[in-house]
């Protein structure tokens, strides 16, 4: 189990593991979105991850309570309201003015929650120290660190930095409003809409009543509201007080006292901060369900780069280079030397040179014609057209994103289709067992054509010198010498024929083998070099919509 879980578990209970699974739902989709989506959108969502996983690891029975304000507010006052110390007065511990004032109600534990926080430890003070004295509504208040930060609207940019950074950290905010300014577009445009989602963890405090009469106060609560209501924050408690009279601070306490009592306001922190950033991670990355590269686009992308790679004018060397073979070992011998005249084609592409050949060529290059300007145009095309049928339901950034991998790895195109016709096993080094025997079978006739021109050569000669001959044998009223010479030269031209037709279907058949393998080969080049980087971008997109569902969950 993992360390984000068990903190999960101390923080807030058992029943609600549900916060570090939706952490570690965006988690993946950061790191999927990582260089494919907009950077500053998952660098806040990577520093969302980032605090929360840190924030659940710390201290479970303390819950952050931040004041924030505008310069005039009363939120000093109201932070010593509260604490009923009267720390402002104090002026050795009254913090800089860029620093934060922290108090809390039960040390034990907080040290590390305040040094993650970033409060040094002079800016630090325990309400249960001895040297107060015991307050009875202070039990209910065991747990708080209670946080005044320095006005928002502060001159000084350290002051706003520090405002900015805190109010990303506290699991609880109270906005503190004063009756002039209430409705200043400094704080309803910087802080309150942008946390419209975080209206679980929020309280509004209307300062400063005292100063308003009476038959204006419920109206200018009613307006605060109606504001409110347009930052999308309807349902926040406004509490009206004054901290100088003390009116509306045990209202206000006991609002507090009760989120630090349920022990929910970090979690509804959490989950508000990471459904935050999930939905703008999910209006950017989309909801879709791709489907992988079909099968339809795989065979056009083939295609276009075995047109690319000259595999037609290997097929064709191929079929042609076997007739040429064939011709030589079965055609008639008296003509068939003839053949060797002729250049092999597939060795004049550097193609089929023996295994000794491949050793010694390993690393040239096939001398295919190089590709045209219409044959690169199709491999564009076709590469454009997987990468766009992929990316068809996805976002811009998607898209972007597939074309970009669609084209990552062209550089080593060239190479990769040469090196695959080059290895590739055409077929045609081995010699057919029919070739051998027509071959064996040529000669036997030649063979028996001389012997039989040799015997007509010797009765010739012994009639010219009128040597009594010997008697010749016949057959069906042919002499046998003439049956020899004359059916050995005939039956080896018809041989030669006849084999001409079965070698060129042996050649085709040849050529399509060749033409299937080279396909093969091919294939894999298009699946390394497109269709992987296309299938990587399609399951870092699923990552990132999974991960965004888990943490919307």
């Amino acid at each position: 189990m993992t360390a984000l879980v068990e903190g999960a578990k101390k923080l807030v209970g058992r029943g609600s593991s549900d916060v570090a699974v939706r952490v570690e739902g965006l988690e993946r989709a950061v790191t999927a979105g990582r260089g494919r989506l907009d950077d500053g959108l998952v660098d806040d969502a990577a520093g969302v991850v980032e605090r929360a996983g840190t924030r659940l690891k710390l201290s479970a029975e303390h819950t952050v309570v931040a004041l924030a304000g505008a310069t005039g507010s009363g939120k000093s006052s109201t932070f010593n309201a509260l604490t009923g110390l009267d720390l402002a007065a104090v002026g050795v511990r009254r913090p800089t003015t860029s620093w934060t004032m922290a108090c809390t109600w039960g040390a034990e534990g907080s040290g590390e929650l305040l040094d993650w926080l970033g409060v040094p430890k002079r800016h630090q003070v325990s309400r249960n120290s001895m040297l107060d004295a015991p307050v009875s509504d202070d039990r209910d208040l065991q747990g708080l660190v209670l946080l005044d930060l320095p006005d928002h609207d502060s001159t000084e940019v350290s002051h706003h930095v520090e405002v900015d950074r805190l109010v990303r950290l506290t699991d609880m905010l109270v906005w503190v409003l004063d009756p002039q300014k209430y409705a200043d577009a400094a704080i309803h445009d910087r802080y309150l809409r942008p946390l419209a989602s975080h209206s679980d963890v929020m309280l509004v405090v209307l300062n400063h009543i005292d100063e308003v009469p009476e038959n204006r106060r419920a109206s200018m609560i009613d307006d605060l509201q109606r504001l409110l209501d347009a930052d999308g924050l309807a349902g926040v408690p406004v509490i009206a007080t004054s901290a100088r009279h003390g009116d509306g601070i045990p209202e206000l306490k006991q609002a507090i006292a009760a989120r630090v009592a349920a022990k929910k306001a970090t979690k509804a922190r959490l989950l508000a901060d990471v459904t935050d950033a999930a939905r703008s991670m999910q209006t950017v990355s989309g909801t879709a369900k791709p489907t992988d590269v079909a099968r339809a686009r795989k065979n056009e992308l083939v295609d276009a780069f075995a047109d690319a790679a000259g595999v037609p004018t290997v097929v064709h060397a191929v079929e042609q280079a076997t007739r040429v073979r064939a011709n030589r070992a079965t055609g008639w011998p008296v003509t068939a030397w003839l053949g060797k005249l002729r250049p092999d084609p597939l060795k004049r592409l550097h193609l089929d040179l023996g295994r000794d050949g491949r050793l010694l060529t390993g690393a040239a290059r096939a001398s295919v014609p190089e590709a045209s300007q219409v044959q690169r145009a199709r491999v564009d095309t076709a590469v454009r057209a997987v990468a766009d049928d992929a990316a068809a339901e996805l976002t811009r950034p998607w898209v972007a994103a597939v074309r970009n991998a669609s084209v990552s790895r062209l550089p080593d195109l060239n190479d990769a289709l040469d090196k695959a016709v080059s290895t590739t096993d055409l077929g045609v080094s081995r010699t057919p067992v029919w070739w051998r025997l027509v071959r064996v079978l040529q000669w036997a006739l030649i063979l028996t054509a001389l012997a039989g021109g040799l015997w007509l050569g010797g009765l010739a000669v012994m009639g010219y010198l009128q040597l009594p001959a010997p008697e010749t044998p016949d057959y069906r009223g042919f002499p046998v010498p003439t049956l020899m010479l004359l059916g050995g030269v005939a039956a080896g031209i018809v041989l030669a024929l006849l084999c001409r037709v079965l070698t060129g279907l042996s050649a085709r058949a040849k050529a399509r083998s060749a033409d299937r393998r080279l396909r093969t080969a091919i294939g894999e080049v298009t699946e390394r070099l497109v269709v992987e980087p296309i299938e990587e971008e399609l399951n870092a997109y699923r990552s990132v919509r999974d991960g965004l569902h888990t943490a919307l969950r």
